[in-house]
């Protein structure tokens, strides 16, 4: 047979390992998005304020922030702004006899209707606060619990470590849980590694030589990768004391400085921290105010949405994009808690609602910007809170559901199709645009296992993450079963 090529096969197969190597070194460092729950909220509190039951005590006071404030869906609607609020009604016995009529349409015919955004959100929302309000907690021994006296924070760290583990023994624990201690900057670095080394070393004792599940310890402020290999010194010389597991100690680190973002030598360090951390950074958390303030922005600016904020975004997810870390958005700082108090006139009443109202507003707009940046993970500071979170995450997946299920179903059955058939198919980006729509909502909770299916996906193909493997895949099906068509096999 006449040779074709002009490179032999030693040749291709010096140059291929090369590459080889290359290849694998590429894609250790960047091996994918984590097929692993990622809590939407963090919430910071006081250390000092810490009890082993924190999970039902924001469950409680996050819904009655809710029925206190709000009357019914259609109010809920109006106060977020969703889609066909404002056809909505507002006497009582108007948004009963809507209630009644949307239970009786069928899931086709309510979506039609402009009330179903503000029926299935609210709903949705008061499920979620009834069974789970808080997903994730750190203990803040940093800007939540400030500068104390050296033994008050000795007896607190004991005091939280006992707490853990009476809510680990109570099965009384948020799914995830960790704390934030002092900064490695040279000021704090003895007080947080001794933080730390209490509370580790306590909740150990009592808990039976165990962790909690999902726990870290959040860095601060971290402007040099020495101060993250100092951190992971100290947890292995943890958990060699302590007989723990090799790497069972976590870390999550802030970024809160402009050093973080752009370094001396005029690069992005934040992959140089992840290094540093050995594999065992989960997650990197933006700091809002101290990142703005680091800018010379002032307090009445220091929002979320600042500009400086978007370019510090967007720094940090490309320098990190594909490498399994989370990202996780700050925090609003204004509270949704009226000024009154006691036993209240109708007018107070009504002056709390509208300053409730306001601030949720306020932080639902700002939640929106960071899901709409790809920011699917941001903090929280009070139950009061909890109520806006859920409604923005619940919202913006909501929103497009229906239209997300045609076009990804549609998607895949002409993509598998021209595979199948052999034309070229190269618009896979577009069609893992959508799937992961489908699952960033079912790892927030907007949509269950049972909606995602609505897309003709099996959960095995939703759960490679990966639409071209789910393209391959269908049509080695296809391929096997002409194999055994052809070959009479059952």
């Amino acid at each position: 047979m006449k040779r074709l090529t002009s490179i032999t096969v030693a040749d291709k197969r010096k140059v291929f390992s090369k590459l080889k190597r290359a290849n694998m070194a590429f894609r250790k460092k960047y091996p994918g998005d984590k097929p692993d729950r990622q809590p939407v909220h963090t919430v910071y509190g006081g250390a000092n304020l810490f009890k082993h039951n924190i999970a039902e005590s924001f469950s409680k006071k996050s819904l009655d922030s809710l029925n206190n404030h709000v009357a019914n869906f259609c109010e809920f609607g109006k106060i977020f702004g969703l889609d066909g609020a404002n056809e909505l009604p507002s006497g009582k016995k108007k948004v009963k006899e809507l209630e009644k009529q949307l239970k009786k349409l069928s899931v086709k015919e309510r979506r039609k209707h402009p009330g179903f955004l503000s029926y299935e959100v609210y709903k949705k929302v008061k499920k979620k606060l009834k069974s789970e309000a808080l997903e994730d907690f750190r203990i803040d021994f940093e800007d939540g619990f400030g500068n104390r006296s050296n033994e008050e924070e000795d007896n607190t760290a004991l005091n939280a470590a006992r707490e853990v583990a009476l809510g680990m023994e109570k099965g009384t624990l948020p799914p995830f849980i960790g704390i934030r201690i002092k900064c490695f900057a040279e000021e704090t670095k003895e007080r947080g590694l001794r933080t730390l080394d209490i509370f580790v070393t306590e909740l150990v004792k009592k808990s039976g030589g165990k962790l909690p599940d999902n726990f870290v310890v959040m860095l601060p402020k971290v402007t040099i990768p020495s101060q993250v290999t100092a951190l992971v010194e100290c947890f292995i010389l943890l958990e060699n004391k302590l007989d723990l597991e090799a790497g069972s100690l976590k870390m999550e680190m802030m970024v809160e400085t402009t050093q973080s973002i752009m370094d001396y030598d005029g690069t992005n360090p934040l992959s140089r921290f992840v290094e540093a951390s050995k594999g065992r950074c989960t997650a990197m958390h933006f700091g809002t105010y101290d990142y703005t303030a680091s800018c010379s922005i002032t307090a009445v600016y220091q929002e979320m949405d600042h500009p400086v904020c978007d370019f510090a975004h967007h720094m940090t997810k490309v320098a990190l994009a594909h490498t399994g870390i989370f990202l996780s958005d700050g925090a609003t700082n204004t509270m949704p808690i009226g000024p009154h108090r006691g036993k209240l006139s109708k007018a107070q009443i009504e002056e709390n609602k509208r300053v409730v109202h306001r601030s949720w507003k306020k932080g639902y707009d700002h939640i929106r910007h960071s899901l709409w940046n790809g920011y699917y993970q941001g903090w929280d500071l009070n139950p009061a809170q909890l109520p806006m979170r859920y409604t923005a995450v619940y919202a913006f997946f909501l929103e497009s559901y229906h239209d997300a299920v045609d076009r990804l179903k549609t998607f895949v059955e002409k993509a598998a199709r021209a595979t199948l058939i052999g034309d070229v198919f190269d618009d896979a980006a577009t069609g893992q645009g959508l799937l992961n729509y489908f699952l960033r909502a079912l790892n927030s909770g907007a949509i269950s296992e049972k909606e995602v299916l609505a897309t003709g996906l099996t959960l095995d193909e939703i759960r490679t993450r990966s639409f071209r493997a789910i393209l391959e895949g269908r049509a080695e099906k296809e391929e096997d079963g002409k194999e055994k068509g052809l070959t009479g096999e059952e």
